[in-house]
């Protein structure tokens, strides 16, 4: 069966991306996002990648 990258429709806090990562990479999606609130702080480059990966990533709902 082919991986797909989606955002989670039912483990969702904002859009769901991290989630979607998470499931994609088979991590737990709290590791996901720690590590996207760092990416975050770091740079602040991290809220316009949400952003753009919300938007680009479909969701698993149709």
């Amino acid at each position: 069966m082919e991986k797909k990258l989606t955002r989670s429709g039912s483990d969702v806090i904002i859009f769901g991306v991290c989630s979607g990562i998470a499931h994609y990479f088979n991590i737990d999606p709290t590791v996901v996002r720690l590590g996207w609130v760092i990416f975050c702080l770091l740079g602040g480059s991290g809220i316009l990648a949400y952003i753009i990966s919300a938007i680009i990533i479909p969701s698993d709902k149709i």
